[in-house]
């Protein structure tokens, strides 16, 4: 591993973050006492590719964003931020903020370790640039992922950030607690999980299970995979766009809300039930689209 500064800045990667929520609001008020000074500094790790060709990331507070090339490293830039009471603080507070490296049955296992005290606030933001075609999984508590250009597939878990996947092909897992889900230009199995927030899919080829509690579930699909398509949503309204010439048994359920459909379906029709079936094409893998509150609209 080598170890390094970078002097040119990673566009936004060392961005502040806007303070949310009432604690943001307490922050801006309440300047001098614990987070009124602040420390800021970058820094450049190299790893050899692992054996297993899977990267495992930890990153409690922060952005991450993993980027796939035509590369053999894997390159991690860290933008840490630290706030403390004082100066003095904030800069130790800065240096205690690190990433650590385990090797675990052949797999790179990355962490953001930051040093929980109750009147300082530790942060990390990273940009990790590996080759397109490792398995990528990344594990975010406070903060947005973002996933471009693999090849090996990946998993995304964020509790309070958004997840947005882009060029990314093979098998593709993302949950989210309390934000939305975006996913475009994607190719392989998909299943999409929010608690709280929206889901968004744009030019996805293969199969797709996606459902929300809460949002609204947007769909454009290029290519039906073997598997089907299953979006759900508790509340929300489901939009879904289908090739123009498809092969696949759609299966429509609104408990409140209508159906609307843009495409020839042979006649049929929106039962009173709020159940719509019919076959498209020759029939195929399933279409099912369900919602308890919404409308349902079809393309």
């Amino acid at each position: 591993m080598r170890r390094g500064r970078r002097e040119e800045t990673i566009h936004g990667l060392c961005g502040e973050d806007r303070p949310r929520g009432l604690g943001g609001f307490l922050r801006s008020l309440l300047s001098g006492i614990p987070w009124s000074e602040s420390a800021q500094g970058m820094e450049t790790l190299t790893f050899p590719p692992p054996r297993g060709g899977l990267l495992r990331v930890q990153n409690a507070n922060g952005k991450t964003r993993v980027v796939g090339e035509e590369r053999k490293d894997v390159e991690v830039i860290a933008c840490k931020r630290a706030r403390a009471e004082s100066s003095e603080a904030a800069a130790r507070l800065l240096e205690e903020i690190q990433v650590s490296e385990t090797q675990t049955n052949g797999a790179l296992e990355l962490e953001v370790q930051i040093p929980k005290k109750w009147n300082r606030h530790g942060a990390a933001n990273l940009e990790i640039h590996v080759p397109r075609e490792l398995r990528v999984e990344v594990s975010a508590s406070n903060g947005k992922v973002s996933l471009e250009g693999l090849r090996g597939g990946a998993k995304a878990r964020s509790s309070n950030g958004a997840v947005t996947v882009t060029d990314v092909v093979g098998d593709i897992d993302i949950f989210t607690s309390n934000a939305k889900v975006e996913c475009s230009t994607t190719r392989g199995r998909l299943v999409a999980r929010s608690s709280n927030g929206k889901i968004e899919l744009e030019d996805h080829r293969g199969s797709v299970d996606a459902s929300t509690s809460n949002g609204l579930i947007s769909a454009s699909i290029a290519e039906v995979g073997r598997d089907g398509v299953l979006l759900a949503t508790s509340n929300g309204r489901i939009a879904l766009e289908l090739p123009e010439k498809v092969d696949a048994e759609l299966d429509v359920h609104v408990d409140n809300g209508v159906i609307r459909t843009h495409r020839d379906l042979g006649g049929a029709s929106p039962q009173p039930t709020g159940r719509l079936r019919v076959t498209l094409g020759a029939g195929g893998p399933p279409v099912k689209l369900r919602t308890s509150n919404g409308s349902i609209s079809l393309k």
